[in-house]
């Protein structure tokens, strides 16, 4: 009886901690960013500083020197990479009435077609239904990404500027193991193999998903770019790239990628076989993305359901914004974890096994 009172009051206690965290978070979300990116950063770069470690180096050392490699190769690929896609905003911004007239041409003979067979139809209505919504659709979505590029520029300057995230990551990459062996040691000493356990898998699907997806999202942004380059499309590479980057939401990347080429195409062409050949660079990214890239990069221990990143990444962005954006996959594999061993410790348990 003592014993089942004391596991309830500590139940209590670890609630009541996490209902403080999620508080806190909450409360202090708009000065959070720089932290929480400081340590992804650090997350994704320790097996660097470790294997460099390993091959005799100094910890400190090893940390400037993958700094030091990200900011001359990374920093500027993504720099240019963010100056690209805001001139190829723009101008797609404004070059969409064209490709909506262009669009609408192209499916005259189905309007003429509909409105033999259906004279009631208003056939015409829903031609211009079209042709305004289709517009103001498009260019509100151009405007929404442009101003988010700009404005995530904007951030990555100002962050750089006052050095906090690089600070951060600093000190997160450079501590990293004294930083988990002292929350190792606050651990409860008869809960400690548990919490342990749990941690190690938690990591294992943080670092299959976050470092393995990661991966998967810029070799699939780059062949979708490339690919519709080949092809001739339009902002090809822009919308390539873009459908590529966003494939860490399951489905959303490649159906959006590929619907927006499709229209592209359409208007641009007119004819089947280029159509085609979009719907062969689409269809081969999906059998190499499900065939190679994921189960070698990402492999088959992430047990993160695809509706559960996206309700973690929508209910994420609605309750924090981008901060919600960025720590949701890890708070849904945390979730996860806990879920699945609170679900095996009931199935032991005499609650589950009484007749």
């Amino acid at each position: 009886m003592e014993k089942a009172k004391a596991q309830n009051r500590n139940w209590i206690i670890w609630l009541v901690i996490f209902a403080l965290f999620c508080w806190a978070v909450y409360v202090l979300r708009s000065v959070l960013l720089p932290f929480v990116a400081g340590i992804i950063i650090g997350y994704l770069l320790d097996p660097w500083a470790t294997r460099f470690v390993k091959w005799g180096m100094n910890r400190t050392l090893a940390t400037l020197l993958v700094l030091f490699l990200v900011v001359i190769f990374i920093v500027p690929a993504l720099i240019l990479l963010i100056g690209m896609i805001d001139d190829q905003l723009g101008k797609f911004i404004s070059g969409v009435p064209a490709y909506i007239s262009n669009l609408l041409k192209r499916l005259e003979p189905v309007f003429i077609e509909l409105q033999d067979r259906f004279p009631g139809l208003g056939a015409e209505k829903i031609k211009m239904y079209l042709r305004d919504n289709m517009s103001n659709g498009l260019k509100l979505t151009g405007n929404v990404l442009r101003s988010l590029v700009s404005s995530g520029f904007a951030i990555f300057n100002l962050l750089s500027l006052l050095l906090i995230t690089p600070v951060v990551a600093f000190y997160m990459l450079r501590d990293w193991n004294t930083f988990i062996n002292k929350v190792d040691s606050l651990l409860p000493k008869k809960s400690r193999a548990s919490i342990e356990e749990q941690a190690r898998e938690i990591d294992c699907i943080l670092a299959g998903f976050i470092r393995g997806q990661l991966s998967v999202c810029v070799l699939l942004g780059c062949f979708y770019a490339l690919g519709l380059y080949i092809v001739g499309l339009d902002f090809g590479s822009l919308v390539g790239f873009i459908a590529g980057v966003i494939s860490f939401i399951p489905y959303v990347g490649s159906i959006t990628g590929f619907v927006i080429s499709l229209a592209i195409a359409f208007a641009q062409f007119g004819d089947y076989g280029h159509i085609l050949q979009v719907v062969a660079v689409f269809v081969t990214g999906q059998f190499l993305e499900g065939n190679f890239l994921t189960p070698k990069l990402v492999g088959d221990s992430v047990g993160l359901h695809p509706v559960w990143i996206m309700f973690a990444l929508l209910a994420g962005g609605v309750l924090l914004g981008f901060l919600g954006l960025m720590i949701a996959v890890p708070a849904a594999a945390v979730i996860g974890v806990l879920i699945r061993h609170a679900i095996m410790n009931y199935k032991k348990s005499n609650l589950y096994l009484e007749n």
